[in-house]
Parts: C-alpha cells; sequence; structure tokens
C-alpha cells in the first residue's frame, strides 16, 4: 500500500526541521510516543537504528527505524519495522513564497502474517494515522501544541 499526504506549516523550513529532527519533541506530537532508544551508529546518522516505543490502544508496539537518507532540510527517509508490518517513509520540506513550509511524506507499507488481514481490511487506518502525525506536528510547531497530556 502506498501513499502520499501533503501538509503546510506556517512556519520557516528551518524551524520546521529543527523541531523534526529532535527526538526530544516526538512525544509532542506523536500520540502514544513512549521512547526511542539509540541501539546502532550515531544519531540521525544514515545507518543508524533507533527502538521506538509506542502505546497503541492497550497494547505498546516496539519497532526499529533505519534511517536511510539523512540530508535535512530537504530530505528524509527511513524504514519502520515492526511484528507484521514495515513500512518505508520519505519525507520532505519546502519551502513556499511566503515563507511556510510545506512537508511531503510518502509512505508505503508491507505487511505479513496477521497484519496482512489488517493492512488489507482496513488500509484507512494507517492512512489516517500518518495524516493525524502531520496535523499534531503541524499544531505543536505552530501553535506549541502537545498531544502529550491529551
Amino acid at each position: 500500500m502506498k501513499y502520499q499526504h501533503e501538509i503546510t506549516i506556517k512556519r520557516s523550513r528551518n524551524e520546521v526541521v529543527e523541531k523534526f529532527s529532535d527526538p526530544e519533541n516526538m512525544e509532542h506530537w506523536q500520540k502514544g510516543f513512549i521512547f526511542m532508544k539509540p541501539i546502532n551508529g550515531e544519531l540521525g546518522a544514515a545507518g543508524s537504528q533507533n527502538l521506538l516505543k509506542y502505546e497503541m490502544g492497550k497494547r505498546e508496539i516496539e519497532m526499529t527505524e533505519t534511517i536511510l537518507k539523512n540530508n535535512l532540510p530537504n530530505e528524509f527517509s527511513a524504514t519502520y519495522e515492526a511484528k507484521g508490518v514495515y513500512n518505508f517513509q520519505i519525507n520532505r520540506f519546502k519551502e513556499t513564497t511566503e515563507g511556510h513550509t510545506v512537508w511531503i511524506a510518502d509512505n508505503e507499507f508491507k505487511f505479513s502474517g496477521f497484519m496482512k488481514l489488517f493492512g488489507w481490511f482496513m488500509p484507512g487506518a494507517f492512512k489516517k494515522q500518518s495524516y493525524k502525525y502531520m496535523q499534531d506536528f503541524k499544531a505543536f510547531v505552530e501553535d506549541g501544541k502537545s498531544v502529550k497530556n491529551e
């Protein structure tokens, strides 16, 4: 399953990328985020890996992030692997003539095992969650709104 989302953030590209690339900010725009722990390589560098943990409903989900390319402010691409789910994501940040930033996120999901059924019957759930993270990031950058205590 492949899809793309785009959102305009009314802040400079430098400010957007600074907040996007700081792991300390993840708890403010990724609801359910518990922690990120570096497990291999230099934090943020291509080839490095991180363990990410989320609370989703009553379950905790762990995934491994592998950074493929980090040439911000232009592009950040990574894979995210959890049990039965593989996600390849490319994030690009473009400046507008008004000095705002357009965040374009391309996602490709692949499923295995039981998750194949979930991906087949509920593809909208993945698309909706991806866009919700983008909306929450926009609210965090523009208004300082955090999802941490929701």
